[in-house]
């Protein structure tokens, strides 16, 4: 075996150290760091390790592992654990890390950098009782990490804090020649300024890459868990697993309705965070709810559980009296207005609900005041006479986003009346100073008005004793957790149901029948009228905890409403209520370096995606690749460029198309026989391994993570047919030719196997992928049972379709036209200030638990002007058409789709649209 390394090169450190620990017999050659030694690789790719066989190893990680199992010390389970963590959650950050301290001397920033990775690691060691990660004895899991963590552990300057039980497991490696040795041989004993020549060529690190500091938009594992070693009983298994063949019964059956529990089946309830009918959705409100909720019921159906999906409008609050009155309409007639715009959207980004309803309903308000009536009964309601804020000019009791002021614990001057959006802390809004009146911007008057709250302090014991058994028991988020924990530590308090408007469900008790249900004690209810609007068996669902799991989706700031709030409302009816089983909680999605702003302009809302002629698969895919899962990330136009053209276009796109043209074109449109070599074999197990791992995760709804395994699986695809050049070996003698037939053969099966595994995704772009290869339908029931089944669907003779590209290239010119066009009139990056009647701005983004609710729109209606640019529009939407159906140039097509957007923006200031949500609200439950 021939290890190639580079000095200065920290991922050299790890394969030196892996040598020296294992003593396998290598011989180590040191090249310079833009050696090309894996000849199938565009980029130098250093440290690679040349097997006998001829093959390469070119992951640091995975030719530690090798030389592991070379010298007989197999990798267990908690071990590969480690590794895949190392690759996916500390290398980000330990690569922001280092180019920090060498490249910009910025040592005081790795500290933050680090700290998320070095707090995981030290958790864990501190909660075991061995000496290392996985036991008694070294694992390559413990030489690894020290390895990788060597550089900056080992420089005192960097000050990365005190933690203990690291020291510990760090100082053990330190005495080990072996480890010592590798750390000279590529650090020169120069420390970090050792790895300064090599740091000073790597691009740098965007703060995406670390999933603990700034906001991540990239896949963190992309870099370094490209390859992993085979055994030959891996290559074996995935042999005959190739060879079981399709299932013969269909397992995916088209639905029918209404959809209701199984016996013997796992029957899963899908809930997705219900929008609020008065704002159109943008992208932060998408990918924080109802697509993360899509790609997991497709997902579910695919693995033949038995789903059901419902969602719809949250269609009462002061909110959408508001938008009633700016737009001269009745509260009733804007429900119905934007929930047809709700729905238009989502059927756009193909979300496949099984029931999209609304709140204003019989059924809602049947089901709310039954609920209301149980609590009541159980003791678990209370009066109490609370001081409000009073607009008189306005002439009503003012909802806690409707009043702002000084906030009265940080001095913040934006403060809402429920919450601070800079401390995060609760607020009544009488304790506000100078408050407003968002709507009129007058001072509103302190009056008395009684109300009933629901008891929690009451119901907190069961609250607790349900919570523990759900977090322990189900897929909870992390910050799920984090924030449902953050309510509980100081006691909970008795909370309002009731409030002084107009526009809800109202209140059935005589004492309070001028009032109606507060927003977090009626909303979450919809999840059930609507599920009883769908069918009248809603209660085999929601009253059926032994039998039902219950999932539901939303960003962070709806936490609490759903972990804390609803399920006690739910306890206290004691009617024997499904609760969630798992909450399932994004966090922010930003626009660029900004938030999303409906009156300035800014960011991309529903009603404008289709309009920019980028498909919706596409743009789900690059939503779901930039999903926050651990923080905040962000929308950004030329990444969103840089994944469709390389990832879409130049790995996926370009190994599909590949496959299924040189069955074309070689074959004559038949899939050729195929004779399996250990390379085929060896492909064939990576693949198979990918795609258990694309399961483990899915089960986990890990979306983004597992997203990311579909794309390694092309980039297999596309060694695979480089290093074998079909295209040449056609040209050839028989031998050669048959070689050419087995890699197109097993190239188009792979094809095969992604359009399942892109189905929840990209669902229309999986459909094209299996109409072109004339796919059976038994390819869909097969690919995706037990823990992953990758078999030869499409087997020799078999005859595929018309094969065309399936991805297109988004040019520079048409993305910097459309980042103009969505890039708004200001800047928000300016300090807060009190607004005034003339400068009605947006609320700052929403931070906390209860950063739900509504929001003012600041600009009014000019009717005359909305109607002469509704023919403006539908004028130039038609010309954009025109334009399309004759194929003209991209750049005149961008230039009137930009004329059109434009167009669009002024009609929705015209009409009043000028609300401005919070950056990425999850919309309340």
């Amino acid at each position: 075996m021939k290890l190639f390394v580079s000095e200065g090169n920290p991922h050299c450190l790890k394969v030196l150290a892996a040598v020296e620990v294992s003593g396998v017999q290598c011989d180590v050659q040191y090249v310079n760091h833009e050696e090309r030694v894996v000849p199938f690789l565009s980029r130098p790719a250093l440290p690679a390790l040349l097997l006998p066989s001829g093959l390469h190893l070119f992951s640091s990680n995975a030719i530690c592992r090798y030389l592991f199992e070379v010298s007989g010390k197999d990798s267990s389970e908690l071990c590969n654990q480690w590794l895949e963590w190392e690759a996916t959650d500390l290398q980000p950050a330990l690569l922001q890390a280092l180019h920090l301290a060498v490249v910009q001397g910025k040592g005081s920033e790795v500290s933050k950098v680090l700290q998320g990775p070095l707090n995981y690691l030290e958790q864990s060691l501190s909660k075991g009782n061995t000496p290392y990660l996985t036991g008694e004895a070294v694992s390559v899991a413990d030489v690894v990490l020290w390895a990788a963590l060597y550089p900056v552990l080992s420089d005192a300057s960097l000050a990365l804090g005190e933690r203990a039980s690291i020291k510990a497991w760090f100082d053990r490696g330190a005495v080990m020649h072996s480890c010592q040795s590798a750390a000279q041989k590529v650090l020169q004993g120069k420390g970090l300024q050792g790895m300064k020549s090599y740091m000073q060529r790597q691009p740098a690190p965007s703060s995406s890459q670390c999933r603990d500091s700034q906001p991540c938009n990239g896949n963190p594992a992309e870099s370094e868990e490209s390859e992993r070693a085979v055994s030959a009983e891996e290559m074996e298994t995935a042999a005959l697993t190739w060879n079981k063949g399709l299932n013969t019964c269909s397992m995916a059956t088209s639905r029918q309705h209404p959809i209701l529990p199984q016996e013997g089946k796992r029957n899963i309830l899908l809930t997705s965070a219900l929008p609020y009918v008065n704002n159109v959705p943008h992208l932060g409100n998408i990918i924080g709810c109802v697509l993360s909720t899509d790609v997991f019921s497709r997902y579910g159906r695919l693995r033949g559980w038995n789903m059901l999906f419902v969602c719809g409008t949250d269609e009462y609050g002061t909110a959408t009296e508001n938008k009633a009155r700016e737009e001269g309409l009745t509260p009733q007639q804007i429900c119905d207005k934007y929930h047809v715009i709700h729905s238009d959207i989502y059927k756009w980004f193909q979300i496949d609900f099984d029931f999209f309803g609304r709140t204003t309903t019989e059924k809602h308000t049947e089901i709310a005041q039954n609920i209301f009536w149980r609590n009541h009964k159980h003791g678990y309601l209370v009066e109490d006479t609370v001081e409000q804020l009073r607009c008189e000019k306005c002439q009503r009791f003012l909802a806690d986003r409707f009043v702002e002021g000084i906030c009265p614990h940080c001095s913040y001057p934006e403060a809402r009346g429920d919450q601070c959006d800079k401390c995060g802390k609760l607020i009544n809004a009488v304790e506000l100073g100078e408050p407003q009146c968002k709507v009129c911007k007058e001072t509103p008057s302190i009056r008395s008005s009684k109300h009933l709250f629901l008891d929690l302090p009451k119901l907190e014991g069961q609250l607790e004793q349900w919570l523990d058994k759900s977090t322990s028991t189900g897929d909870w988020t992390a910050n799920a957790k984090q924030i449902t924990r953050s309510w509980l530590r100081d006691g909970l308090k008795p909370r309002s149901i009731t409030r002084d408007l107009r526009w809800g469900t109202p209140v059935p008790h005589p004492d309070f029948k001028e009032k109606v249900f507060y927003v977090w004690f009626d909303a979450p209810i919809g999840y059930l009228s609507i599920t009883a609007n769908y069918t009248d068996q809603w209660e085999k669902w929601w009253k059926n905890p032994q039998q039902v799991e219950l999932y539901n989706f939303m960003a962070k700031d709806n936490v609490p409403f759903h972990s804390v709030m609803f399920p006690c409302s739910l306890l206290g009816a004691q009617d024997n209520y499904t609760l969630v089983n798992h909450l399932i909680a994004t966090e922010y999605l930003n626009y660029e370096d900004t938030k999303f702003s409906k009156s300035r302009g800014v960011g991309v809302f529903g009603d404008m995606a289709k309009d920019t002629g980028i498909p919706s698969d596409v743009w789900r895919f690059y939503l779901l690749y930039v999903r926050p899962e651990g923080q905040d990330s962000a929308f950004s136009w030329a990444d969103m460029a840089l994944k469709n053209n390389s990832e879409l276009l130049n790995n996926l796109g370009n190994f599909i198309n590949r496959a299924g043209m040189f069955v074309t074109k070689f074959f004559e449109g038949c899939v050729p026989a195929m004779e399996l070599q250990q390379e085929d074999k060896r492909l064939l197990a990576l693949v198979g391994w990918e795609l258990q791992q694309y399961i483990q995760l899915l089960d986990k709804v890990k979306i983004r993570d597992s997203l990311r395994r579909i794309l390694n699986i092309s980039r297999h695809g596309n060694q695979y047919i480089q290093l074998n050049e079909p295209w040449k070996k056609i040209k050839g003698g028989d031998t050669e030719r048959q070689r050419a037939g087995t890699v197109t053969g097993v190239s188009v099966n792979i094809a095969c196997l992604l359009s399942v595994m892109l189905l929840p995704y990209m669902p229309t772009v999986s459909q094209t992928i299996r109409d072109q290869f004339n796919a059976p339908q038994s390819c869909v029931d097969t690919m995706l049972q037990g823990t992953g089944t990758f078999v030869c669907s499409l087997s020799a003779g078999h005859r595929i379709g018309t094969v065309s590209p399936l991805f297109q290239k988004l040019e520079v010119d048409q993305i910097e036209a459309l980042k103009k066009t969505f890039g708004g009139q200001q800047s928000d990056d300016e300090p807060p200030k009190k607004k005034t009647a003339q400068s009605a701005g947006s609320p700052p983004p929403a931070a906390g638990p209860a950063a739900a609710a509504e929001v003012v729109a600041g600009i009014g209606a000019d009717p005359e002007k909305a109607k002469q640019l509704t023919q403006a529009v539908a004028e130039q939407g038609e010309k954009v058409r025109e334009l399309k159906a004759q194929k003209a140039q991209k750049a005149a097509i961008t230039a009137e789709v930009a004329k059109l957007l434009d167009l669009k923006k002024q009609l929705a200031l015209a009409e009043g649209k000028g609300s401005d949500p919070a950056p990425q609200k999850g919309k309340k439950k």
